[in-house]
């Protein structure tokens, strides 16, 4: 008989069939079906957001306003009657949600394409942050009747643009934008959150009665967390490189190192007092610009978190929200709304870009695409856990001031970039990559193209510098580059190549096919071939062109290098005055060597009328 310790009842001991009685109790059954019940119903939210996406495609809806409409519908108001009211939680969720978009907003940020931006979208997510904070809250205090602090707060609640719905809406669709204006509203996007939310924690502090120094210590201390989210940022973003270069890891594990390795930043910035948010952000913009084994595998995986970031904040928001509560304050709300987006937000971009020589139209549009999203209703989450008197009506106007955003802005996107003139004529092409990393270097990647009928590779297209030939599969049979048939493609063949890191996108549109690629090519150069160094000021005046002076003194290269937000494409276009079309025919070492010109169509966008 087995002994029992002393200081143990006999009863108290476990019995060896302990286990089997403890799964014959009908209460532990039923906290596993409970766990059971959860578990199902996120699945269903998953499916639900998932099915919800695939509509949003088709009909061309915002997708973030799906998921925000969904975690509506499925609340306690709508048919779902699903009754949640954790605010913690939620603040917890939204905080991750909210790291893993900025650092994937980080990720895809260029340095060369966002160079000249940098400072006017510094000076935009800062003090166009307070302005616009400001502004809005004389709103608020005229239509809610709030005392100035109060009302400051709701502002500064409103104020920032939404990161998630910026960096979402801008990269889907196909909408392609001049260089400065996509490159100004994504820093701006992911720069400004840090403003906002210390703003918001600072307000809700004051209005609480804790706040200890008054305005000047809450400065000192804004410089000390955007000072310490930089450093730690840049420190954190080599880190991550350093570990993804040197360590040799399984398959697969290259992506969770990063990610997780960019939670950890965000965590231990904000544990130090510093901006976690702003760390995230410019760690994945040190880790985009800098050599790094499996960019590939780490991007596609960042794809899939951050859309899954973007679900699930969204979802638990709508949730959160009470659609009988909004009614209440529909009519303010949309007062705050409709001024945030036709004065507030436009004098702020007129004043804080305008020094920087931007044009109008460039200004009108950044000034419409102010969107606001799950950020806002995130830092409303703050007075809420704060306890604050008017916690409740804070957020629900930043309920309603975000679906009127994404209602409004999120879908006139695409009308308003063309109407304002800095969207580019730019198509996707329809091109199948396969990518993959070599080990051992990280200057280089191999990637391979199904040749198809009509593709431009077909039609004498030369390769981007530095990429070579590896090999070509024809029928079944490995075709080495010193073998005669390799130097010439053929149809259906698969070819190989060598090629430094970010040139594969340029590669996509020589192995495009159908009629896109033939348009983006030879059919539409024209009939006169110039060199991209041509000025454009003597190139108007020999063919009587009428051109803005700002364009007189400029190259065709230089031109298409400033409006195209990437690297220009063998055929983009630029109509010039209001007859010709510039074409780019011809690429050498990644600029714009040879354009074609083409008398302008009906239909073409003309640089001489903006």
């Amino acid at each position: 008989m087995q002994a029992v310790p002393a200081g143990i009842s006999r009863l108290s001991w476990p019995h060896p069939l302990a286990s089997i009685r403890v799964f014959r109790r009908r209460p532990r059954l039923d906290s596993l079906h409970a766990i059971d019940l959860t578990l199902l119903g996120g699945a269903l939210l998953i499916l639900a957001g998932i099915a919800s996406s695939l509509l949003a495609r088709r009909f061309g809806a915002p997708l973030l306003l799906v998921f925000l409409l969904l975690g509506l519908l499925l609340g306690e108001d709508g048919p779902g009657g699903i009754r949640y009211d954790d605010t913690r939680f939620t603040f917890l969720v939204g905080s991750l949600a909210l790291a893993v978009i900025l650092f994937d907003g980080g990720l895809r940020t260029r340095a060369s394409h966002v160079r000249g931006a940098v400072a006017p979208s510094l000076v935009l997510a800062s003090i166009g942050v307070a302005l616009t904070a400001g502004l809005t809250a004389l709103a608020a205090s005229r239509l809610l009747g709030l005392p100035p602090l109060e009302a400051l707060l709701l502002g500064t609640i409103v104020s920032s643009t939404d990161a998630a719905a910026v960096f979402f809406l801008l990269r889907t669709g196909g909408l392609h934008l001049e260089r400065r204006s996509g490159a100004t509203l994504e820093l701006e996007s992911g720069s400004n959150d840090p403003t906002a939310i210390f703003l918001a924690i600072g307000l809700t502090t004051w209005i609480s009665g804790h706040q200890e120094g008054g305005i000047a210590a809450i400065a000192i201390e804004l410089v000390w967390v955007v000072a310490l989210g930089l450093g730690l940022g840049y420190a954190g973003g080599r880190a991550i490189v350093a570990a993804l270069n040197r360590l040799n890891l399984p398959a697969g594990l290259h992506p969770w190192l990063a990610l997780s390795g960019a939670v950890a930043l965000f965590a231990l910035t904000n544990r130090l007092g510093g901006s976690g948010y702003l760390a995230v952000y410019l760690a994945g913009i040190v880790i985009a610009n800098r050599p790094m084994r499996a960019r590939g595998d780490v991007l596609a995986v960042q794809d899939a978190a951050t859309w899954f970031a973007q679900l699930v904040m969204f979802l638990l928001l709508g949730l959160l929200a009470s659609p009988s509560a909004l009614l209440k304050v529909l009519w303010p709300a949309l007062g705050i709304a409709a001024f945030l987006m036709l004065v507030a937000r436009p004098v702020a971009v007129f004043a804080c870009l305008w020094p920087f020589g931007y044009r109008v139209q460039e200004l009108g549009f950044i000034s419409w695409v102010g969107l606001r999203g799950a950020v806002g209703i995130f830092l409303a989450s703050i007075p809420l856990l704060a306890g604050l008197p008017h916690a409740g009506l804070y957020f629900n106007v930043a309920f309603v001031v975000v679906l009127v955003s994404l209602l409004v802005q999120g879908w006139t996107l695409r009308p308003a970039a063309h109407a304002f003139g800095v969207a580019v004529p730019r198509a996707d092409p329809n091109t199948r990559r396969i990518q993959l990393d070599l080990p051992g270097q990280l200057e280089y990647e191999l990637v391979g193209y199904r040749v198809a009928p009509g593709s431009a590779m077909l039609r004498g297209a030369t390769l981007p510098g530095r990429v070579r030939l590896a090999m070509v599969v024809r029928e079944g049979r490995i075709l080495l580059p010193d073998a005669e048939e390799a130097r010439t493609l053929a149809a259906n063949d698969y070819a190989y190549y060598l090629a430094p890191g970010g040139l594969a996108a340029r590669l996509d549109w020589l192995f495009a096919e159908g009629p896109d690629a033939r348009e983006a090519e030879q059919d539409t150069f024209g009939v006169f071939t110039l060199p991209g160094d041509v000025p454009l000021g003597e190139l108007a005046t020999f063919y009587g062109l009428a051109v803005p002076p700002r364009f007189a003194a400029r190259t065709a290269a230089q031109l298409f290098d400033e409006r195209f937000d990437e690297q220009p494409q063998v055929g983009d276009r630029l109509a010039l005055g209001n007859k010709a079309i510039l074409v780019v025919r011809g690429l050498k070492d990644e600029r714009v060597a040879q354009v074609g010109l083409k008398f302008a169509g009906v239909g073409e966008r003309l640089l001489g009328g903006r």
